[in-house]
């Protein structure tokens, strides 16, 4: 049986806080580009979000690439990122926090407020919006759109309605209580985004919000259900839903200030390792450990070395002060050129995980314990790059899907060293080899030597064509000339047909006269042995 709709009443008066095209905000100084930069956001192969110069060239959200590139020359594309929309967004939310209480975050770029308390604080609506806009202007934050209404859903679209004020009118829409009805009569049906439920109405003649509001509720319950009536609500001005206000998370942040600097790496770890040990037993005591924690490291002289630590199981105190003084050690070359000493030592967890998801087993963890205690000291000793390990990847060679990562880092496409970029291997691979995999993947592939009958070497034409069928081959130059018994391919493999640096190979398959299988790939008429199957 479906519940009936809550009980009419008065909809909680509302400040709407609105940033107009956040994503592009969050992508702006994620990958510092200019503000006038024509460039868009794309998902699943469509526009998600486009910025101001890009929408001037005819860009808008919907398009496939290729077509918003044909509009928009020089259009610079980047993947979306929802975690970016939210990291980014967290500051706002914490500044809203430090001059109001109860924030609702309804999604990146769009959070509310229960204005009732504020208001009365701050000497009246205005005054309160004021101090918003004061806020955000010292954070740079200018484009923010304020609507206040009765409702969530009559303060957003106040919010938006500044887009209809002209530049030089402050961007805020204050509607007096109880004129919520009146100011939404006006919008067309869409804004519900109930499409059926639109459909439905307009065949009956009701074009707008005046018009749905205007017809009975008993009767809307009737025809249209639960969803219908809810609508209702919200087309009158009577949204039942309220601010929920979030509970602001715990800062568990770790800041150790040095006077006078330190300079020396033992100095400074033996200085941090009580600051550690009480990070870490602070976030156990929360009942949460630390898989990935960011380090920023302050020098006397203004510089600031950052970095962002994962690790296989979760950080403690030794694990932490390794990391800092591995930071310190400049193994990545973003870390070069400290050349004063160290002011501040701030250590962000980034990811927090539940302590019961991490517990010891019935039976202990001792083998996975020392294993990870003798690579984290091996590493230790050596710097980060020194342990790898590997990782199947996306590739359409078997030497593409084999991986060697910094031990402890994750496998995603974000790897520290270039060589070791990790490809996703969820995505399609047109042109891979299919199961089963080789036993053997040779590191570099062995040159070989693949001739006919007549001993002349066979090769691929253009048409993809065999010029005679292999009869003999050897796999390096010591090794014996050996009988083909059969074969299979040619199977092209076409890599980056658009980039000079592409490939173009054939792959093969042989089976010897002792039946031992061999995998082959011939490029630019050359044979090379990737894999042997035992």
């Amino acid at each position: 049986m479906t519940p009936p709709p809550p009980a009419a009443g008065t909809a909680t008066r509302t400040m709407m806080l609105w940033f107009p095209d956040w994503p592009i905000t969050a992508a702006l100084g994620e990958h510092a580009l200019p503000a006038d930069a024509a460039f868009v956001l794309v998902d699943r192969g469509e526009v998600f979000a486009c910025s101001p110069a890009a929408r001037q060239d005819g860009v808008k959200r919907g398009l496939r690439i290729r077509e918003a590139q044909a509009r928009c020359t020089g259009l610079v594309s980047l993947p979306y990122d929802p975690s970016l929309d939210e990291r980014t967004f967290e500051p706002v939310t914490a500044a809203v926090e430090t001059i109001m209480p109860g924030v609702q975050v309804l999604r990146p770029g769009l959070c509310a407020v229960r204005i009732t308390g504020p208001a009365r604080y701050y000497r009246g609506e205005h005054g309160a919006a004021g101090v918003v806009f004061q806020t955000f202007a010292a954070l740079g934050l200018t484009d923010l759109r304020i609507g206040i209404a009765d409702g969530l859903f009559a303060a957003e679209q106040a919010a938006r309605a500044t887009d209809e004020l002209d530049d030089d009118v402050e961007q805020l829409v204050i509607i007096p209580e109880g004129g919520s009805p009146d100011f939404l009569g006006s919008y067309p049906l869409d804004i519900l985004e109930q499409p059926k439920l639109t459909v439905l109405l307009k065949r009956l003649g009701i074009r707008s919000l005046a018009d749905f509001a205007a017809l009975s509720a008993s009767d809307v319950r009737n025809r249209f259900g639960v969803e219908g009536a809810l609508a209702h609500r919200r087309a009158s001005g009577l949204d039942h839903r309220d601010v929920v206000a979030r509970t602001p998370p715990p800062h568990h942040d770790a800041i150790a200030d040095f006077e006078p600097p330190l300079a020396r790496i033992d100095q400074l770890a033996f200085a941090f390792r009580t600051r550690a040990g009480e990070f870490v037993d602070g976030l156990r005591e929360a009942g949460l450990v630390c898989t990935a924690l960011q380090i920023r490291l302050h020098t006397e002289s203004g510089e600031v070395s950052e970095r962002r630590w994962r690790h296989p199981r979760w950080f403690d105190a030794d694990d932490v002060v390794d990391r800092v003084r591995w930071q310190l050690q400049g193994t990545n070359a973003s870390d070069h050129g400290l050349t004063s000493g160290i002011t501040r030592v701030h250590i962000v967890p980034e990811t927090v995980e539940d302590l019961a998801d991490h517990a010891d087993g019935l039976w202990g963890t001792g083998p996975d314990e020392g294993i990870h205690h003798g690579l984290a000291r091996v590493q230790s000793m050596l710097g980060h790059g020194a342990v790898l390990t590997g990782i199947i990847a996306g590739g359409r060679l078997l030497a593409d899907r084999r991986v060697l990562i910094p031990w402890g880092d994750a496998p995603t496409g974000q790897a520290q060293s270039a060589a070791a970029r990790v490809r996703d291997r969820t995505q399609p691979w047109p042109g891979r080899l299919p199961g089963p995999a080789p036993a053997t993947v040779f590191a570099d592939p062995v040159p070989a030597v693949v001739v006919d009958s007549r001993g002349l070497p066979v090769d691929v034409d253009p048409r993809g064509l065999m010029t005679a069928d292999p009869s003999f081959f050897s796999a390096g130059p010591q090794d014996e000339r050996r009988a083909v018994h059969s074969w299979a391919g040619p199977w092209p493999i076409d890599e980056r047909w658009w980039d000079p640096a592409g490939r173009v190979l054939n792959r093969f398959q042989l089976v010897d006269h002792s039946g031992s299988a061999w995998l082959l790939l011939l490029e630019d008429h050359a044979w090379w042995v990737e894999a042997s199957y035992d």
